[in-house]
Order: structure tokens, then sequence, then C-alpha cells
């Protein structure tokens, strides 16, 4: 009986081994998708109704940790700066196209007036990306003409708005004032 039960354990034994090592075998090592440029393809970052006051903090902590080095004064956000980028990031959603008009031919100026703010207006700052916050800040910073709009040392107010396409795409807009 002894021997029995000895040859069963040694048969399940030698059983679960081979289980596990046809699981190993079969794997092919995980290597990440890539493009025909040879890079590694974007993966979708999708903001949380969880995330969005982080991702609005984030945005500017990291803003005012540039305008820092460049030696400008932080700015803080305003809430009529962010119903003005919002309202411009779901139109330009609309209009399928990153710029700085409206559908109804409003520019950044016109958009500060109808959500009523009475200072002026230093630039806006737009992108249509795949990317996260830190990710488009960063591509802001590094294009002449943007990095002057966030960098400028007249502003002292910021609104920060996106909307996000089902497909993942973002539309962020950027309004700094003074």
């Amino acid at each position: 009986m002894a021997k029995v039960l000895s040859m069963q354990r040694r048969a399940v034994m030698t059983g679960l081994a081979l289980l596990g090592l046809a699981a190993c075998g079969g794997r092919q090592p995980v290597r990440p998708l890539v493009g025909p440029d040879g890079l590694p393809l974007p993966t979708v970052y999708r903001i949380t109704p969880e995330m969005e006051a982080e991702v609005g903090y984030r945005m500017l902590d990291s803003l005012n940790t540039l305008r820092a080095a460049a030696g400008a004064a932080p700015v803080a956000f305003d809430p009529l700066l962010n119903a003005a980028a919002a309202t411009h990031s779901r139109d330009m959603a609309v209009q399928n196209r990153p710029w700085h008009f409206g559908s109804d031919g409003s520019s950044p100026i016109d958009r500060l007036a109808r959500v009523g703010y009475r200072g002026q207006l230093i630039g806006e700052v737009i992108s249509e990306t795949y990317e996260d916050e830190l990710e488009t800040l960063a591509a802001w910073a590094k294009a002449p003409d943007t990095r002057a709009t966030i960098l400028n040392p007249s502003a002292t107010k910021c609104g920060l708005a996106w909307f996000q396409e089902q497909s993942g795409k973002i539309w962020w807009t950027m309004v700094l004032a003074a």
C-alpha cells in the first residue's frame, strides 16, 4: 500500500512539474509594440473623474516650477480663465482642429470677455494630443513661441482645461492673463 501511495505521489508531482514547464514553454517574451519609426507606440492616457483635480494642479505646479527656473513669478488658477479654456477645448474637439479661433469666429480675447474676465490676455496655448499633462507642458516648453507665452513674466493668472474624446485624444487649452 505504501508503495502504491509513493508511486501516486511521484506521478502527481511529475504531472505538476510537466504542467508547469508546459505553461512556461509556450510563452513568447513580451515586447512593446513599435511603430514604423521604431519607437514604442503610445498608450492611451485616460483622465478619469477621480483624476481631474490632480491633473490641473499637477500641470499648474509644473508650470510654476518652469516659471521659477526662468525667473518669473508663479501664476494662480482663475475660475473665469478656466471657464474660457474649457469652452475652447470642447469647441476645438467639435471643429476637429487645434486653432485659436472658435467655431463662431471668436478669439481668445472674445472668450475672456464672454466669461467676464476684465484683465489683460497674455496668451493662449493649445494642443491636440494623446499625451498627458506633463508631456503636453513639456512640448509647450520646447517650442519657442509657446515657451514665451507660458513663461511670460507679466502673467499672474492661469486657466487650464481639456476635453477628452472617446478615442483618448485630448484637446488642451491654457490661457495666461494678468
